[in-house]
This record gives structure tokens, C-alpha cells and sequence, in this order.
């Protein structure tokens, strides 16, 4: 499936066992796709209840939101996410919206991976 992400076009990649278990849900899942500016870069797909308002709706159980967040510091530390993050304000976001998310769900727990075509 696929939704215009801040101008851009988001190919959403949903597994079966994903699909199921969307199904089941009572409540919408949010898929965040961070993309983290420090020493390196780093993307992470979070999991949650939907609570932000600047969400995408992909359908009736999945939103999807993209967040950019830098740290105030470069230290090693940073890279296990146990540092305070602040939101990375970028003027254009598009160039930086991935192109592709892949959701999967096993053992109880939401799986999730993004990327760039090249």
C-alpha cells in the first residue's frame, strides 16, 4: 500500500502475520520512522498507541509519522537511544522521508525497518 508522506510517496510493506495482528487490534498502532542526526545516523522504527497529531493515517489500525531528531551532543552513548532527543526541525523534509516501510510482527512484538531507493 501506499500514502504521500509530507509530499513524498511511502511504500507501506506490511507482512501476513503484521496484517493479522493489525486485525486484531481495538486501537490504532503508530509506526514511527526516526531518523536520528548525531555523530552517525541511525533508523529506528518505534512502536506505539497513536497519540500524535501530526500522524499519517494509513488506514483504520495504522498511522505512520516521520521524526527527525538530533541530540544535543555527540557522545557514544547516543547510539543505544538512552539520551534525551530533541525534534530535528528541518525546513524540507521531503529529500529525508523514506521511500519504503516494511512492518512485521512476531513473538509478540512489532518489527519495523525503512529505507531510501537508489
Amino acid at each position: 500500500m501506499n500514502i504521500t508522506l509530507a509530499g513524498r510517496n511511502l511504500d507501506i510493506r506490511l507482512s501476513r502475520a503484521a496484517r493479522q495482528a493489525l486485525e486484531q487490534r481495538q486501537t490504532p498502532l503508530l509506526a514511527e520512522m526516526e531518523l536520528l542526526f548525531s555523530c552517525l545516523i541511525r533508523k529506528q522504527v518505534r512502536f506505539g498507541e497513536l497519540g500524535s497529531t501530526d500522524a499519517t493515517t494509513v488506514s483504520e489500525q495504522l498511522s505512520v509519522r516521520f521524526r527527525p531528531v538530533m541530540t544535543r551532543a555527540c557522545h557514544l552513548a547516543d547510539l543505544s537511544g538512552t539520551t534525551p532527543l530533541d525534534d530535528f526541525p528541518i525546513a524540507n523534509p521531503r529529500p529525508y522521508v523514506p521511500h519504503w516501510l516494511a512492518i512485521d510482527y512476531r513473538q509478540g512484538q512489532w518489527l519495523g525497518e525503512f529505507g531510501y531507493s537508489t
